[in-house]
């Protein structure tokens, strides 16, 4: 019978749709690289179901040899997965993208607009009992209503993000080193800008593009510092797109206005400083964290599972050559 195993528990429908095909394991945790080679050595499996916590790297990969054939991840990003690897092995890497958009869209803009008008920073204050009342200059923030959202990356959920603006009554400008298509409804109503014309003139920089080697540390203390005092960056995509040291400094010494963060540079941890800094709002990664959208990744995980069992190159492959050199491994 086929082995797949989970590094950790996945929502219902996974295992309702991968149990009549295979026999499901799961670790229950994050391991250590090595446990998980050790693991895989021990207990061969055919499809391996990563987080995006997990680090595949090719010794994990080595270690699913000869019987791996494919790393369904639960999750849209890919950046923990070496696909060189995984493709010189003729090992299938698939992920989920599409389901949470509109999740992670809204997730921004409630970073957005909690960090544009000090939320949480007046929340803390209402708590510690430090509000002493209605005051016409208490804890001023950015009116949204004419400001210019800058969306570095503009993919499905920077698109999504651009919509949810315009109706705040936002100018969206745009920066992408990629070609896009853009939806009709929004087309005509934003505005394409080079990368470092938007980052000085926006009043709000939302971040939207993948983890890779051109993107690391894409905001770094010189972008930084050519944005605004006034300005406001939203992280929703992946922490190492921005120099979270540098960012800490930018907070604390007034580079910008505030931060609106979901993802970390080495998440969980946090830059030192981080926590500290009331200019800025800090969520932990739940950009995709409502009931239907994990469970519409389940589905995909679960989909992209049964696919590899059954020699099909998933559908949404990201190495999707990976069987052309030769024949599908076969159905187990």
């Amino acid at each position: 019978m086929a082995e797949v195993l989970c590094t950790l528990a996945l929502p219902a429908p996974f295992e309702e749709m991968v149990r009549p095909r295979a026999s499901l394991a799961v670790l229950g945790r994050i391991a250590p690289t090595g446990e998980l080679v050790e693991w895989l050595r021990s207990h061969p499996v055919d499809v391996l179901c990563p987080q995006l916590r997990d680090p595949i790297t090719a010794e994990v990969l080595d270690a699913g040899l000869p019987r791996l054939r494919c790393v369904s991840l639960y999750a849209v990003g890919y950046n923990n997965v070496d696909i060189d690897a995984a493709t010189e092995r003729h090992i299938a890497v698939s992920n989920t993208p599409g389901v949470l958009t509109d999740a992670t869209a809204d997730c921004t803009m409630a970073l957005l607009l909690a960090a544009a008008r000090r939320i949480c920073e007046g929340d803390a204050a209402v708590r510690a009992g430090q509000f002493a009342g209605w005051e016409p200059g208490y804890m001023l923030g950015m009116e949204l209503s004419g400001a210019l959202l800058g969306v570095v990356g503009f993919g499905r959920i920077g698109q999504a993000v651009a919509r949810r603006a315009l109706g705040f009554g936002m100018r969206v400008a745009y920066a992408t080193d990629v070609e896009v298509t853009i939806d009709d409804d929004i087309r005509d109503r934003v505005t394409e800008l080079p990368l470092a014309e938007l980052l000085t003139t926006a009043d709000v920089i939302s971040l939207h593009v993948p983890l890779t080697d051109s993107t690391h540390h894409l905001v770094d203390e010189a972008a930084l510092r050519s944005m605004r005092s006034s300005t406001v960056l939203i992280n929703t995509s992946r922490g190492p797109v921005v120099d979270e040291a540098a960012l800490v400094r930018a907070l604390r010494e007034g580079w910008i206005a505030g931060a609106g963060l979901d993802v970390y540079e080495n998440e969980p941890r946090l830059a030192p400083g981080l926590s500290e800094c009331r200019n800025a709002v800090l969520s932990p990664h739940l950009g995709s964290a409502t009931v239907a959208t994990r469970a519409a990744m389940a589905r995909l995980t679960a989909q992209n599972t049964l696919d590899a069992l059954e020699a099909k190159v998933p559908a949404n492959c990201v190495n999707p050559g990976v069987w052309d050199a030769g024949a599908p491994p076969p159905a187990v």
